[in-house]
């Protein structure tokens, strides 16, 4: 059985792309950065993490997939907003800029010691939106369960201007270099996830061939 490791929306969206039968097991873990923590450091500790917590709470059998993602600006580390004013601040912060979202995953099946990671790295550059759809998006309520105040799937505040890395990254689950692990493990997709993944969010992957192959 696949375990999910997230009660994300998005990530359980991702991961039906790939057909999969997985039940979704949410990892209460403390997800605070250490001291001068890398966003890169950090995301892959929060997934292992999150792997071993489900490890202690599940049949050893299973397969966690357990992924973390982050915004980082430079070596910052953007977590989700707490209120309105560290919304706003955030989306002027990121605005008419360049930044990173960092996606990792870690896949385990801890009966035979089975353990792979894997980290995505997307540049993200921003559009130079106004202060009027600043504060409409944050009176949308989205932007509080999202790292960095912003959901690049939004229809309405469309906050990114262009985009040439992996898209699903940005939203929090990588899906080809889960797909590539999974097929690894004997556990293949079920579907066509670039496909499925490129024609629901309008997006054309140039990068998907490499992950597919273990390039990337």
């Amino acid at each position: 059985m696949l375990i999910l490791a997230s009660d994300s929306p998005r990530r359980k969206q991702l991961m039906s792309f790939g057909g999969w039968d997985f039940n979704v097991l949410p990892a209460d873990i403390d997800e605070s950065p250490r001291p001068n923590e890398l966003p890169s450091e950090y995301v892959m500790r929060m997934a292992l993490e999150k792997a071993n917590f489900i490890a202690e709470v599940t049949d050893a059998e299973n397969i966690i997939v357990a992924a973390d993602t982050t915004v980082a600006d430079g070596k910052d580390i953007m977590g989700k907003p707490t209120d309105e004013d560290e919304a706003k601040m955030m989306l002027v912060r990121l605005r008419n800029r360049v930044h990173q979202v960092y996606t990792a995953i870690a896949v385990a099946r801890f009966s035979d010691g089975f353990k792979e990671t894997a980290l995505c790295i997307t540049d993200v550059p921003m559009r130079n939106y106004s202060e009027q759809e600043i504060a409409d998006y944050v009176d949308s309520g989205d932007p509080f369960d999202k790292a960095g105040g912003y959901a690049i799937q939004h229809s309405g505040f469309k906050p990114v201007k262009s985009l040439e890395g992996c898209y699903a990254n940005v939203m929090g689950l990588p899906i080809c270099h889960l797909g590539y692990i999974l097929r690894g493990l004997g556990q293949p997709a079920q579907g066509e996830i670039v496909s499925k993944c490129q024609n629901e969010f309008d997006y054309h992957c140039a990068i998907q061939p490499f992950i597919m192959e273990g390039k990337l």
